[in-house]
C-alpha cells in the first residue's frame, strides 16, 4: 500500500512542479501591468490546481463545515482574522480557495526565496517577517494588518506558528489575538484534520477525507489577548478531538502521563 501511495505522491509532486513554473511566470507577467486582486486570484488559480491534483491523483478529499460563519463575498469591507490549526501544507494551499475574500498570510520571509513559488508570493500583498527580529516583526504585522483589514482583506495567522503532528498540540501564541484586538476585528478559529492525509514535513499523501470546521467569530473588543487566545485554543483543540478522535486517542495512549 505504501508503494502505491508513494507512486501517487510522486505523480502529485510532479504535477506541482510542472504547473507552478508556467503559472508563476504568468503571475510575474500579470504583476507588471496590475497588482492587487488580479495577481491574488491568479495565484489562487494555481492553488486550486494543487488541491485538484491532491484529490484526483492521491485521493485527498475534503469537507467544510461552518462556512456560513465568515462574511460572504458581498460584504466587501467586513474583515475577520482567521486562526487555524496547522498540521499540513494542505491547509496553506486550501484556505485561499475556500474563502470568499482575499487572504493575507503572515509568513517567514525565507519562503520568498523558493524559485517560482516564492517569486509569485512576493508579488502579492502579504505580510512576510524576519523571525529573528521579533519586535520589528510585530510592528510590521500590526501596521500591515490594519491596512489590509481596512481594505477588506482578511489576515490569516497560525497561532501555533508551525505545523504540529497529527494528534499533537503546539503552543498557542498570542500574536493573532493581539492583532485582532489592535485592529478591532473578530477572530475566527478553524480546525482541520489535514495531517490524516498529508502529514507535516512529508509529501507522502494518503487517500482520505479532510474535515474542516470553521467556528463562529469571537468578538475582540475589550478583550485581553492572552484570554482571547485561550478561548481560541480551547475551541480548536476540542473540535480537533471531535474531527479526528482516533489520532488523539492514540497520542494519549502513547503518552499516559499527559
Amino acid at each position: 500500500m505504501r508503494l502505491v501511495w508513494g507512486l501517487r505522491s510522486a505523480l502529485f509532486v510532479l504535477w506541482l512542479a510542472l504547473t507552478v513554473v508556467p503559472w508563476a511566470l504568468a503571475v510575474l507577467l500579470i504583476s507588471v501591468f496590475a497588482r492587487g486582486a488580479p495577481v491574488y486570484w491568479s495565484c489562487v488559480g494555481w492553488l486550486r490546481a494543487a488541491i485538484f491534483g491532491a484529490r484526483w491523483i492521491c485521493g485527498v478529499r475534503y469537507r467544510v463545515h461552518g462556512l456560513e460563519n465568515v462574511p460572504s463575498a458581498a460584504d466587501a469591507k467586513s474583515a475577520v482574522l482567521l486562526a487555524p490549526k496547522h498540521q499540513s501544507t494542505w491547509e496553506t494551499f486550501a484556505y485561499p480557495t475556500l474563502m470568499p475574500h482575499p487572504l493575507a498570510y503572515v509568513f517567514k520571509r525565507e519562503l520568498l526565496w523558493i524559485p517560482f513559488f516564492g517569486w509569485a508570493m512576493a508579488r502579492m500583498d502579504m505580510i512576510h517577517i524576519d523571525r529573528a527580529r521579533r519586535s520589528e516583526a510585530w510592528r510590521r504585522v500590526a501596521a500591515q494588518g490594519k491596512r489590509l483589514f481596512a481594505q477588506g482583506v482578511w489576515v490569516i495567522m497560525f497561532p501555533e506558528g508551525t505545523r504540529t503532528p497529527r494528534g499533537g498540540q503546539g503552543t498557542y501564541k498570542s500574536g493573532a489575538s493581539r492583532l485582532a484586538i489592535a485592529a478591532g476585528v473578530p477572530i475566527v478559529p478553524i480546525a482541520a484534520s489535514s495531517a490524516k492525509c498529508w502529514p507535516r514535513k512529508s509529501f507522502l499523501l494518503r487517500p482520505g477525507l479532510i474535515e474542516v470546521s470553521i467556528g463562529k467569530p469571537i468578538p475582540t473588543v475589550g478583550r485581553n489577548s492572552e484570554d482571547l487566545m485561550r478561548e481560541v485554543e480551547a475551541w480548536i483543540e476540542a473540535e480537533m478531538r471531535r474531527l479526528d478522535p482516533e489520532a488523539y486517542a492514540a497520542a494519549a495512549a502513547a503518552d499516559p502521563g499527559s
